[in-house]
C-alpha cells in the first residue's frame, strides 16, 4: 500500500551545464596554442577573460614558476555533468604537452561544470567534500549560487573566493541562463 504523496522517483538525463576551464599559466606565450587545443576539444569559446595576477597562494611557484596568471575560458557548447571525470583526464593530458623537459607545468588547467545553482571543480585529489566520479576524478562543490551571488564554501579555494573570479561566473551563468531558455523554446 502506498502512503499519499510518497512515490518513488525516476531517473532522467541530467541538464546539461556549462564547461568552464579555468587557467593557471607562466609561461603566457603558450596561450595562443593553448587556446587552440581547448576549442579543437571543446568547440567555440563564448567568454574569455584576460590575464589576472595569481597571488592567493604560492604553491605552484616551485612546479610552475613565476609570475603566474589566472584566466577563464566558457565554452558555447553545453556538457553532460557525467563527462566531466573525462574532460579533468583531457585537461591533464593537455597540461603534459606544455610541460617542460623536467615534466615541470607551465599550465594548469581547472575544469568545472556551471549550473544555475553551483559550480563544481574536477580534482585528482579526494578529501571529506569530495565526491567520487569515475576514472579517479572527484567532484568539489566550489561554490553555490544562493541571492545572486555565488557563495563561498568553507573549502573553496581563496581564488574562487575573490569578488573578481565570482563576478566572472556571475557573467558566464548569464550565459548559461539564457542558453537554456533557447533551448526551451
Amino acid at each position: 500500500m502506498l502512503v499519499k504523496g510518497l512515490y518513488m522517483g525516476s531517473t532522467e538525463n541530467f541538464v546539461q551545464e556549462k564547461l568552464v576551464i579555468g587557467v593557471l599559466v607562466s609561461v603566457t606565450e603558450f596561450l595562443d596554442s593553448l587556446k587552440e587545443e581547448l576549442t579543437r576539444n571543446w568547440g567555440s569559446i563564448d567568454l574569455e577573460t584576460g590575464l589576472m595576477p595569481f597571488d592567493f597562494t604560492d604553491y605552484y611557484n616551485k612546479e610552475m614558476g613565476t609570475p603566474i596568471f589566472r584566466c577563464f575560458y566558457s565554452f558555447e557548447e553545453l556538457v553532460d555533468p557525467e563527462t566531466l571525470p573525462a574532460i579533468k583526464l583531457k585537461t591533464n593530458n593537455i597540461e603534459k604537452t606544455f610541460a617542460d623537459n623536467q615534466g615541470r607545468r607551465k599550465i594548469n588547467l581547472d575544469p568545472g561544470i556551471l549550473s544555475l545553482s553551483k559550480f563544481i571543480l574536477a580534482t585528482t585529489k579526494n578529501n571529506v567534500h569530495r565526491i567520487p566520479m569515475s576514472r579517479g576524478i572527484y567532484g568539489e562543490l566550489t561554490l553555490q549560487f544562493k541571492n545572486r551571488d555565488f557563495i563561498p564554501l568553507e573549502w573553496t579555494y581563496p581564488d574562487f573566493q575573490s569578488r573578481e573570479n565570482r563576478d566572472i561566473l556571475i557573467r558566464m551563468r548569464d550565459i548559461y541562463k539564457k542558453q537554456l531558455k533557447t533551448l526551451a523554446i
